[in-house]
């Protein structure tokens, strides 16, 4: 029986096994649509080599379908373009993200240096070189982190309150209007504030009304990634502590909230960062400020955001560069902050016992 089973795997062996481009095809695909997109962007007099790339990108797409198609068949041929359309739009989302943090580094790093980083622009003539970004720094820290104080406190226990008691209509009114929030543009919630805390209320422009407004941004975010990553918290969790006699709340306390504070505290970070470049709410609320102002509760402060803003509408080569400097400060900002959410979230995530 067997000797007739590999006689006919013999017979049939040309029909069973399906041919298989080499490993080394897709490379020699890129290489080839490459060097054709160059050929064809300069025949068409196309000089900008984004341009020659999506013509590449494009050859190599056809090419791989219709490789696909002649030596490997139709299904093989469908998964290659769906593989081949995956790996072109990531391309096409880290260039961009890529020729941005090149072309900041590259103007940004002709002025940044202790000096900027350690003065501030109080007395310096705006159309020479000189000054620095200490006092938009400090804006930017103060300002920050008074909206982090306001927002992550309420974040967090709206969140624990929809997931862990909240029902009826009162959730879903609360859900709703997190939602609303979600999508308010930040020129809203500046605007917002300065009608209520300084035309109405008359308190004057300062750091705490531009945090205000920051915190109206965080807060819905906050509430989101808190809400999801509490969801996340095993039911048996819960119920094995209310089966111990203990209290909802301490559950909540020690529990869940140890559980979920990795995922936590990323979207606490993720937060921050995401307000860290608001300008919109700066501008109408801080006033700016070329001087340092340590204390946030009075008198205009400058920031980060606010500062580049300033800087570029000078119009002149010594203020593009410092916007540029102030830009690459931002940047690496943001940049700790996603470092040490990512951090947090390691270090606090459930460790896994033999």
């Amino acid at each position: 029986m067997s000797t007739v089973v590999d006689k006919n795997a013999t017979r049939h062996g040309s029909s069973l096994q399906q041919a298989r481009l080499p490993g080394w095809a897709p490379y020699a695909l890129v290489v080839v649509s490459l060097g054709l997109g160059a050929g064809l962007g300069t025949a068409l007099g196309m000089g900008n080599p984004f341009q020659m790339g999506l013509l590449a990108a494009l050859v190599f797409i056809i090419a791989s379908y219709a490789l696909g198609a002649v030596v490997e068949g139709s299904r093989q041929a469908r998964n290659r373009l769906a593989t081949s359309l995956v790996w072109v739009c990531f391309l096409l989302a880290v260039v961009p993200l890529l020729s941005l943090i090149w072309e900041t580094i590259d103007r940004g790093r002709t002025v940044l240096d202790g000096y900027f980083l350690a003065h501030s622009m109080e007395g310096v003539q705006t159309i020479l070189p000189g000054g620095g970004a200490y006092h938009a720094i400090i804006g930017t820290l103060e300002q920050v982190g008074l909206a982090a104080l306001i927002a992550v406190p309420i974040g967090l226990l709206t969140a624990i309150y929809l997931v862990e008691y909240g029902r009826g209509r009162l959730a879903k009114a609360v859900t709703f209007f997190v939602d609303v929030m979600t999508g308010i543009p930040s020129i809203v919630a500046g605007l917002f504030i300065l009608s209520f805390w300084i035309i109405i209320l008359g308190f004057g422009y300062s750091g705490f009304a531009g945090a205000m407004a920051l915190a109206i941004l965080m807060m819905p975010i906050v509430v989101r990634s808190t809400e999801e990553m509490l969801k996340l918290v095993p039911d048996e969790l819960r119920e094995a502590s209310l089966a111990l006699g203990v209290p909802k709340w301490r559950t909540i306390l020690k529990v869940v909230l140890p559980t979920a504070i990795g995922g936590i505290t990323t979207g606490v970070m993720l937060a921050v960062a995401r307000i860290a470049g608001e300008s919109a709410p700066i501008v109408l609320l801080v006033f700016g400020a070329t001087g340092i102002n340590n204390n946030p509760f009075e008198g205009a402060q400058s920031s980060l955001p606010y500062y580049i803003y300033e800087q570029w509408q000078l119009g002149n080569e010594a203020s593009f560069n410092r916007a540029w400097a102030a830009a690459l400060v931002l940047i690496a900002f943001v940049m700790i902050l996603n470092l040490v959410a990512r951090g947090i979230a390691r270090w606090k995530a459930p460790k896994s016992g033999r």
